[in-house]
């Protein structure tokens, strides 16, 4: 979308990468026991449904609106996550529900509201569908602020759940006509190996200051798409009639 492609391209382009960086990166994760493999399986069979509606439903809606809602989304997860929002401990609770699901990986003991997170990963699924994103740059921050999933578990599960619902989206993008293989294919190898290297660096960071860094790339991206979308020298213009009329 900043090289001045078209947006239903870009999106398409972008969830095939997504699927690359996706195996990258989940290759590394795996190795590191920071995949929940059972949690990614349950999200993951409505997420990639909410997908794949996304990505079909993309065609009825206009470019710029698109851009508009992914900014917003992003820019409310990023304040969150900034702000080191602490969610209550995801504990079990004594007399558990049916919907209550424990969850022992890694050493660490959560539970996750299936009630809560069904819904909440569709949605996502759709929403990612439609903007061309994975899923992960949405799912992180949901995972941790809602489901109250430990931050280094929330983003290697990601890792893998981002390339499942990217292929929803992927095939939503398809059937609507969007898609240039020669960009994606030469793009491929380079997100590979960008995978691999990310998702290394991750491994090095503290929880505290992994959700920082992840709030304030969510925020960059935010403001980049604001600033894509707005018309600058219009809004210049009348800033400058605004003053005008004060005097």
């Amino acid at each position: 979308m900043l090289l001045g492609i078209d947006f239903h391209v870009a999106a398409t382009t972008s969830l095939f990468l997504i699927m690359v960086t996706s195996l990258s990166a989940t290759l590394v994760f795996r190795k590191a026991h920071k995949v929940d493999w059972p949690l990614a399986i349950v999200l993951e069979s409505v997420t990639a449904s909410g997908g794949f509606v996304g990505g079909v439903g993309s065609a009825w809606l206009s470019g710029q609106v698109l851009s508009w809602l992914f900014a917003a989304v992003l820019a409310f997860a990023a304040v969150f996550m900034i702000h080191s929002y602490h969610p209550p401990p995801s504990k079990v609770p004594h007399q558990r529900k049916w919907y209550h699901w424990r969850r022992w990986y890694d050493g660490q003991t959560y539970a996750v509201n299936l009630l809560l997170a069904l819904p909440i990963s569709f949605l996502a699924g759709m929403v990612s569908g439609m903007v061309g994103v994975g899923g992960g740059i949405l799912k992180v921050p949901l995972m941790v602020l809602l489901l109250g999933i430990p931050m280094d578990i929330a983003v290697g599960t990601s890792a893998l759940m981002v390339g499942i619902t990217a292929s929803g989206g992927f095939a939503g993008h398809l059937v609507a006509g969007h898609w240039d293989w020669r960009l994606s294919l030469v793009l491929a190898v380079a997100v590979f190996l960008g995978g691999q290297i990310g998702a290394r660096r991750s491994l090095n960071l503290n929880r505290a200051r992994m959700k920082k860094i992840f709030g304030w790339f969510l925020l960059f991206i935010a403001t980049v798409m604001v600033i894509k979308n707005t018309d600058i020298q219009a809004l210049i213009l009348n800033l400058s009639q605004i003053l005008e009329n004060l005097k």
